[in-house]
């Protein structure tokens, strides 16, 4: 819909007015005589506003004006010259029954609404207490102590949610770990009745990892410094595939993938002071390489020899940027 012509000072050129709604024309657009059918028709070249046109073509395919038929695909911005006439008029701004006296060119317009004082919608912050950032005209009906009590109510709310979703999140939690005590008691009763079971799964789980720990290839490390010592999820996750392709036992990939972070490290290697003070020791690792990558892992079945500061069980994994090579 276009502007109330009675906005604006001065008279008003009717090439400037849109036929359909009678007022100055908003976002203006031609029928295009050079376009379609509508070349045939010589009195075509119409401006109308952009919404009145559009609508109106959802009714009817002709020209309001003389009735050649055309379509929206017939529609064109107007000549520069109308578009420079349109500009240069002034308008009052939309806010004078607000008691906004300015005068404006219509080509500022816009500008000139996102900054008046007197726009009810104009956001304005209220100075009160509560400092809530409202429109302007609905500022006074604002009351601090409704809104306030507003926002506690919701707080409580959300309190009141949270405090739902803890209680089943320790609901499941307690089913699990009563699921746990009952399997550890499951185990206790199953040894009870043979008491070598025990002896005998961690005697097979430990033929399991020293077969695969002489699978692998002897390493040496020739670039210390080259140490990766807090890897990230993604690094982790390829060593990991590593070892499990390599034939690692499942029962301690996960152990070793996170003793392949510092945070996991024994004493000796916990921090870069330590580890500095304890490189002349390193040499002193039996290593394997972890095929294919610029890791080897250390095992503490290989690694007796070494202090309690410097192994942890099952073993660690040591990432290195570069530096690692096969004896």
């Amino acid at each position: 819909m276009g502007y109330d012509v009675t906005r604006f000072q001065g008279d008003v050129d009717e090439d400037l007015i849109c036929p359909i709604c009678s007022g100055v024309l908003e976002e203006p657009v031609q029928v295009s005589r050079s376009a379609g059918r509508c070349s045939e028709a010589p009195h075509c070249e119409h401006a109308f506003c952009n919404a009145c046109i559009t609508q109106w073509f959802s009714q009817q395919q002709t020209c309001p004006v003389d009735r050649s038929v055309v379509t929206v695909a017939h529609l064109r911005p107007v000549p520069r010259i109308m578009r420079n006439m349109l500009s240069k008029l002034q308008i009052a701004c939309d806010n004078a029954v607000f008691g906004c006296s300015a005068v404006v060119r219509l080509d500022n317009l816009m500008s000139h609404l996102s900054d008046c004082e007197h726009n009810p919608k104009r956001p304005v912050t209220c100075e009160q207490g509560c400092g809530l950032e409202m429109p302007k005209d609905e500022l006074p009906n604002h009351n601090c102590v409704k809104h306030l009590r507003s926002v506690v109510q919701q707080q409580q709310t959300r309190i009141a949610e949270l405090e739902k979703s803890s209680a089943e999140h320790k609901h499941q939690l307690s089913e699990q770990k009563r699921d746990i005590q009952l399997l550890k008691a499951y185990m206790r009763a199953i040894r009870s009745v043979n008491p070598n079971l025990q002896n005998l799964e961690e005697t097979i789980e430990y033929n399991e990892i020293l077969e695969w720990v002489n699978s692998l290839q002897p390493a040496r490390v020739t670039r210390w410094g080259g140490m990766i010592s807090t890897p990230d999820a993604v690094l982790q996750a390829v060593i990991k595939r590593s070892l499990v392709e390599s034939g690692c036992p499942a029962s301690i990939v996960n152990e070793l993938i996170e003793n392949a972070h510092e945070r996991s490290w024994p004493q000796g290697l916990a921090t870069l002071e330590t580890r500095q003070m304890n490189r002349r020791y390193y040499e002193n690792y039996v290593a394997k390489r972890i095929p294919g990558k610029q890791a080897v892992v250390v095992m503490a079945c290989e690694n007796q020899h070494m202090g309690d500061d410097m192994v942890q069980e099952p073993g660690l994994v040591m990432i290195f940027a570069h530096g690692v090579e096969e004896i």
